[in-house]
């Protein structure tokens, strides 16, 4: 199938950038955010304008979602002037937010009564892996959607994997952040101790990052936080979130992640000193 409106809803930080790469792909975007003023980039750049969330799921083959929250999924997609309840029979529904796997497998559900199609498929990669279109996109869902869709990731990233059924690509978007949680403690806490110890950071870091200590965040966060800099590329307090409900989630299934629990427990103390609208790597400022 050939599709050639989608509907974005989500403006952010990340959402400019991969609705700009589907609209240099040719397709038609037809986009709606909360705040009209945080889309007048990418309206400027050609993007479609509606007033509401109805209007797009009207006017749309496919809708793409990144919102903040849980309770913004919800009232977006489940809400009486939500998705499900304006879009037409055969609208496909793609969920990029970080949310729950139970919400996404009750969206599953409930489109599939409407027949329409719905794929979970939180994404990794900050805002610049949303600028360069090389996003990890983790989905859920069925594979015959997936596989009529994949033409539209392709635009917005490059490791794209079909991790199961509905609600897989949230439960693999857990693991995703459970792992940065942990290992942003030792990055800040490694540059610390350079410091304290009578070192370059700089060069520690040209050392460290091409070892076994490599990881993404070390190589595109660490620059950043030696730089001062600690704009966001994903929000503290969304990071927050996502920890909220991988505990949740992993208390559900009687795992238990001490790790996780520590990494919230800083983040959220950072947040009380003002930085949950900082980037993630500003964890840093808790070891200054």
């Amino acid at each position: 199938m050939v599709f050639k409106k989608i509907g974005f809803i989500g403006i952010g930080v990340m959402g400019q950038s991969m609705a700009s790469h589907l609209m240099k792909a040719g397709y038609e975007v037809i986009v709606y955010n909360r705040t009209k003023e945080k889309a007048m980039s990418i309206i400027e750049e050609g993007a479609k304008w509606k007033d509401s969330v109805a209007e797009v799921a009207e006017a749309a083959e496919v809708i793409i979602t990144i919102v903040g929250y849980p309770h913004d999924v919800q009232e977006v997609y489940l809400g009486e002037a939500g998705l499900l309840n304006n879009a037409k029979p055969g609208t496909y529904f793609i969920d990029m937010t970080t949310s729950k796997p139970s919400l996404a497998q009750q969206i599953f559900e409930e489109a599939k009564k409407r027949k329409m199609f719905a794929l979970d498929a939180p994404v990794s990669g900050g805002d610049i892996g949303a600028k360069e279109a090389r996003l990890a996109i983790m989905v859920g869902g069925e594979e015959e959607v997936f596989t009529e869709l994949l033409p539209i990731f392709e635009k917005i990233g490059k490791n794209i994997i079909l991790q199961g059924g509905p609600g897989a690509g949230q439960y693999t978007k857990m693991c995703n952040q459970m792992a940065i949680a942990t290992g942003m403690i030792g990055i800040c806490e490694a540059l610390a101790y350079a410091k304290k110890a009578g070192l370059s950071p700089e060069k520690v870091l040209q050392t460290i990052e091409t070892g076994a200590a490599g990881s993404w965040s070390l190589s595109n966060l660490a620059p950043k936080i030696i730089a001062g800099n600690f704009e966001p590329g994903f929000y503290v307090k969304h990071f927050i979130k996502d920890m909220t409900i991988a505990l949740e989630s992993a208390e559900e299934m009687g795992l238990l992640t001490p790790g996780l629990k520590l990494a919230k427990e800083l983040y959220e103390k950072l947040a009380e000193l003002g930085e949950e609208n900082s980037g993630t790597h500003a964890l840093y400022k808790l070891y200054r």
